[in-house]
C-alpha cells in the first residue's frame, strides 16, 4: 500500500525539513548527523569491498593481458558469463536487502534469518544451473559472442575451471548481504581484501609458472579465482559462526522457509531478479555486438569496463547504503523522513558523479599503460573511457536513485519496465543498426551502447522527486521470531 507519512502531524514534520527558519525557503540538506554518519560510513566501507572485488578482475585482466592478448580476450568472454551469474545472485540479494533491512529497522531479527535462507536456496539453484550449462557446453557458451576460434579455445580453458567458483561466490554474497542489511559491513571488506590477496599472489605464481610451479596461463588464473572464492566463504561462514552478535545465523534456520514470506519475497524480489536477468542478457548482448567487430573490441571493452568498475565503486556503493538507509527508516515507521533524505541523496549523487568522472577522464591514460596490447586496442579503449567519462555522470545519479532509493521504497517493478524499455527498445537496437547495417565504428557503437545512462537520468529525476514509490508492506506474524525482541 502506498505511504505518504503519518498524518498531519508527520506531514508537518516533513514540511518543516524543507522549511527554513524564516519563510518557505526550500532546504535541499538534511540537517541530522546520524543520517549522514550512516550514509558515508555505509558507503565506504562498502565501497572499499567493492573495490576490492573488482580489483580481482582487474589483476586477472593485467596478468593474464601481460601474458598475451588472445587470453585477455578469452578471460573477457568467460567473464560475461560471470557478469550474468552476478547479476542473478545481486537481483537476489537486493531482496534480501529490501526485506531484511525493514525487518532491521523493526527489530524482527526473525525475518532477517528467513530471507537469508530464501535468497540462500534461490542463488544456489540459479549459480548451479548456470554451473552446469558452462561446464557440458563451454565452445557453445563463448561461440555466443564470437567467432574468433583462437579466442574461444583460451576461453574454454578458463571457463571449464571457474565455473566451479559460481556456487562459493552465491553463497557468500547472500550471507554479505544478510549481515549488510542489519549494518554489519566491515567482514565483507575483510572478505574482499583476502580474496584480492589470495588472487594476485596465486595468477602471479600459476600464470607465469612462479617458485617451481608449472606454468598454466589462463588455467591458473582460473585456479587463483577458484581458490580465492573458496576462501572467502570459508571466512563469512566462520564469522557468522563464531563473531556475529546480530543475526545469530545456524546452519539449521537456514534448512526452513517460512511460507508467507516466500510469497512476500518473491511479490517484492522476483522484478528485482527480472531486472537484473534482463540487465545480465542485455551486457552479453552488448559484448556480442562488440565481439562481432573484431579482437581488439573485445579487448578494448574488457578494458574500458573493468578500469570503470574500480573507479565506480562509490556509486555502487552509495545505492547499497541507500537501500540499507531508506529500508531501516521505513522499517521504523518514520515515513516522513524518507521525503528529505531523498532529496539530500539526489545531491550528494550528484557530487559522486562529477568527481569520478573527473578521476576516470584523468587518469584514463596511465592506468592503460599497464596493459601489453596492440596500439588499436588501446586507441579504442582511450575512445571507450572518453565516453563513459561523460555517461558516468548519469549512471552515478539514476542507477541510485532508482535501485537505492525507488526500489527500497518498495516499487521494485518500475525499474524492471523502465530498464527493458531503455535496453531492448533504444540502446541494443541502435547499437545493432550501427555495427551491421550502417557499418559504423566501434567507437559509435560504444556511445549507442551507455546512451541510457544519459537518458534515464531524466527518468529517474521525475519518478524519484513526486514521490509515489514510498509503500509499506507488513512482515508475516510467523516470520518473526523471539530472537528479534
Amino acid at each position: 500500500m502506498e505511504g505518504t507519512g503519518g498524518g498531519a502531524g508527520a506531514q508537518a514534520a516533513s514540511r518543516g525539513i524543507f522549511t527554513a527558519k524564516k519563510g518557505y525557503t526550500l532546504s535541499l540538506w538534511v540537517r541530522e548527523k546520524p543520517f549522514y554518519r550512516m550514509f558515508f560510513s555505509l558507503t565506504l566501507i562498502i565501497g572499499l569491498q567493492n573495490l576490492i572485488t573488482f580489483g580481482v578482475n582487474l589483476s586477472d585482466n593485467l596478468m593474464v593481458g601481460g601474458y598475451s592478448e588472445a587470453s585477455l580476450s578469452g578471460v573477457a568472454l568467460a567473464n560475461q558469463i560471470q557478469f550474468l551469474l552476478q547479476m542473478l545472485v545481486m537481483g537476489v540479494c537486493e531482496g534480501v536487502v529490501i526485506l531484511s533491512a525493514r525487518a532491521w529497522g523493526a527489530k524482527n531479527i526473525g525475518t532477517v534469518k528467513q530471507a537469508a535462507a530464501i535468497g540462500l536456496w534461490i542463488s544456489v539453484l540459479l549459480s548451479a544451473v548456470l554451473l552446469g550449462a558452462v561446464f557440458f557446453f563451454p565452445h557453445a557458451s563463448l561461440a555466443i559472442f564470437t567467432g574468433d576460434q583462437a579466442v574461444i579455445a583460451e576461453g574454454e580453458r578458463y571457463l571449464r575451471i571457474i565455473c566451479f567458483s559460481y556456487l562459493f561466490f552465491a553463497v557468500t554474497n547472500i550471507l554479505l548481504a544478510a549481515l549488510r542489511s542489519v549494518e554489519t559491513v566491515k567482514v565483507g571488506f575483510i572478505v574482499s581484501l583476502s580474496t584480492l590477496m589470495i588472487n594476485v599472489c596465486l595468477n602471479y605464481i600459476l600464470i607465469y609458472g612462479k617458485f617451481g610451479f608449472p606454468e598454466l596461463g589462463i588455467r591458473g588464473s582460473a585456479i587463483a579465482t577458484l581458490a580465492a572464492r573458496i576462501i572467502e566463504t570459508v571466512i563469512v561462514v566462520l564469522y557468522l559462526k563464531r563473531f556475529d552478535l546480530k543475526i545469530s545465523l545456524r546452519f539449521r534456520e537456514l534448512l526452513t522457509i517460512n511460507g508467507q514470506l516466500f510469497k512476500q519475497y518473491l511479490s517484492i524480489g522476483s522484478p528485482v531478479l527480472m531486472s537484473n536477468t534482463l540487465w545480465g542478457v542485455a551486457m552479453a548482448a552488448q559484448t556480442v555486438i562488440l565481439g562481432h567487430m573484431g579482437a581488439e573490441a573485445i579487448a578494448a571493452n574488457s578494458i574500458a569496463t573493468t578500469i570503470f568498475q574500480i573507479v565506480t565503486v562509490i556509486t555502487y556503493a552509495s545505492a547499497s547504503a541507500t537501500a540499507v538507509l531508506i529500508g531501516k527508516t521505513i522499517g521504523q515507521g518514520r515515513i516522513e523522513r524518507v521525503k528529505p533524505y531523498a532529496k539530500t541523496l539526489q545531491l550528494l549523487y550528484l557530487g559522486i558523479g562529477i568527481c569520478t568522472a573527473l578521476v576516470l577522464y584523468a587518469g584514463k591514460g596511465y592506468l592503460l599503460q599497464f596493459y601489453s596490447i596492440s596500439e588499436g586496442s588501446r586507441e579504442l579503449a582511450l575512445h571507450f573511457m572518453t565516453v563513459l567519462s561523460v555517461t558516468v555522470i548519469g549512471t552515478a545519479y539514476q542507477m541510485p536513485a532508482l535501485t537505492g532509493i525507488v526500489r527500497s521504497g518498495g516499487d521494485t517493478r518500475f525499474v524492471l519496465y523502465n530498464d527493458t524499455f531503455f535496453m531492448w527498445l533504444i540502446v541494443l537496437p541502435s547499437a545493432a543498426l550501427s555495427a551491421f547495417v550502417w557499418n559504423l565504428s566501434p567507437y559509435v557503437v560504444f556511445i549507442c551502447l551507455k546512451s541510457d545512462q544519459i537518458l534515464k537520468s531524466f527518468v529517474a529525476l521525475v519518478k524519484v522527486n513526486r514521490f509515489r514509490w514510498i509503500r509499506s508492506f507488513d512482515t508475516p506474524v510467523s516470520a518473526q521470531s523471539a530472537d528479534g525482541a
